[in-house]
């Protein structure tokens, strides 16, 4: 007989293309900067923030390449995807754990950006990242440690 699985409730509904490209762009800061993704986050439909622990700030110039970056992802209409995996049969050196509240289910939902990224989500998603648009960083500032990133979908 097949055990029935059980996942953590959702107690927020995302705007998918903005969620879905939040993403993409904790994978580009982890991937440029080696630093975690966001630990604070407030996507919304028409802005949205990541803050991001960083040692120093980052140049106009490498704050435009994570821009052009995440529309690369974005423009390379990768699949979305998601799969219920045990949580002890994920690789923590892939699929950063630390974010998971207690008490956390033992199935997590994986979702896959292609092979750009991989996290453990409950959020809504789009089904392919052409749905997403154009990622335009609104503004940015760093305040002792902590990047900030205001961003919007075009």
């Amino acid at each position: 007989m097949e055990q029935e699985i059980i996942l953590n409730e959702h107690n927020k509904q995302e705007y998918p293309p903005m969620h879905s490209a939040e993403h993409i762009l904790n994978r580009t800061m982890v991937n440029m900067f080696g630093c975690g993704r966001s630990h604070n986050a407030h996507i919304e439909r028409k802005k949205s923030k990541c803050d991001y622990y960083l040692p120093q700030a980052p140049t106009a110039e490498q704050m435009q390449t994570v821009e052009d970056k995440v529309n690369e992802v974005i423009a390379s209409n990768l699949e979305v995807s998601t799969k219920l995996v045990p949580r002890a049969e994920v690789n923590p050196d892939e699929v950063d754990l630390n974010k998971l509240p207690t008490g956390v289910s033992e199935t997590l939902r994986l979702v896959y950006v292609g092979d750009y990224d991989v996290c453990a989500c409950v959020g809504t998603h789009v089904k392919n990242t052409a749905e997403i648009g154009i990622f335009k960083i609104i503004s940015h500032d760093y305040n002792e440690g902590v990047l900030r990133i205001r961003f919007k979908l075009v």
